[in-house]
């Protein structure tokens, strides 16, 4: 629960059950948010506004709903979000897509504080990414745009969950180098990730980036070739979003990110002075985020209070209880 300023007043967490389907991930949600309601104080509990909702994408804003998330499971189509949790709390829910209300936190509280025109990008398990220009975060007529982590950087690349070639996030994410690392076990070519997943009950399959990170630091040939290859694909695309976008700013965050800091964010500083346009290159600034893994819950504030009067954030909404279903509790 957060407040103008940032300050947050409580917070409650839990895993998210997507195993179980998209019926489970809302109840879960629902009885979340519900217990951090009972938990702040009166006097807050009686002037909440809204509640805002960071989800993987692709979603839709205007609607609410959770379109078709790659990484969430097969059954996670066409969810209608935001009104069954509207339905069930009693307050206008806003969804948006995770790495667009990270860069809202950004904006407001952390890295992007006063710049009009930069990229957020996340480094994590997957690679998402946002763009805000002038000031407002780019949407697109399906409210899709910002999807940077799939766009394509190698013609010939690995398969992406989303059923592309060569994405970004097919090279660079912790779901690519997590596929590398067991296929690095399965040949033989990697030492240290065969003595690693030897001594995991799950074998290869408990595989993932910290391990070749990890790898790369012992000393491990195929890991530092994952780890560079991982790295010049992410410079790469950088320097190609300033010739698109022309941001004052790119802000890094993700796991990822955050563990290998200039050793990720160094060669896209380079590869942006060699490979962009010289003005877009020479003004664009390639920094850490600030907020670290609760941005999105910094980014719901600003998400819920830049739309709560303005009814285009529910243009195509459900009315609260049309869409009765077997997802409330």
């Amino acid at each position: 629960m957060i407040l103008a300023d940032g300050s947050r007043i409580a917070r409650h967490a839990t895993s998210t059950p997507s195993e179980l389907g998209p019926d489970a991930v809302v109840r879960a949600c629902i009885e979340t948010l519900a217990a951090a309601r009972t938990d702040a104080p009166l006097e807050i509990r009686a002037a909440l506004a809204g509640i805002g909702v960071s989800s993987p994408g692709p979603i839709n804003p205007w609607t609410g709903v959770i379109v078709s998330p790659p990484n969430l499971g097969p059954d996670f189509h066409d969810i209608p979000f935001a009104t069954e949790l509207e339905a069930a709390l009693g307050l206008p829910v806003y969804l948006d897509r995770d790495t667009n209300v990270a860069a809202l936190g950004e904006q407001a509280f952390g890295a992007a504080r006063n710049v009009d025109d930069f990229l957020y990008l996340t480094v994590s398990t997957g690679f998402g990414g946002a763009i805000v220009i002038a000031s407002q975060l780019l949407h697109g007529p399906d409210g899709m745009a910002g999807e940077l982590g799939h766009v394509s950087v190698e013609l010939d690349g690995p398969l992406c969950g989303c059923g592309g070639t060569g994405h970004l996030e097919a090279i660079s994410s912790g779901v690519a180098l997590a596929r590398d690392a067991r296929a690095a076990v399965a040949d033989g070519s990697s030492p240290f990730l065969a003595a690693r997943a030897a001594v995991s009950p799950e074998g290869p399959a408990a595989l993932d980036a910290r391990d070749v990170a990890e790898g790369e630091a012992a000393g491990d040939p195929v890991c530092a070739g994952l780890m560079a290859h991982a790295r010049h694909a992410f410079a790469m695309a950088c320097a190609g979003f300033v010739n698109a976008f022309n941001p004052e700013l790119i802000v890094v965050g993700g796991s990822i990110a955050e563990h290998q800091g200039d050793r990720l964010l160094g060669p896209a500083r380079d590869e942006i002075r060699r490979g962009a346009f010289a003005t877009p290159g020479g003004r664009v600034r390639v920094v850490p985020a600030e907020l670290g893994p609760d941005v999105s819950l910094a980014g719901s504030q600003p998400l819920v209070s830049g739309r709560l009067q303005d009814e285009r954030w529910r243009r195509g909404r459900a009315r609260l209880g049309a869409t009765q279903s077997s997802r409330r509790p």
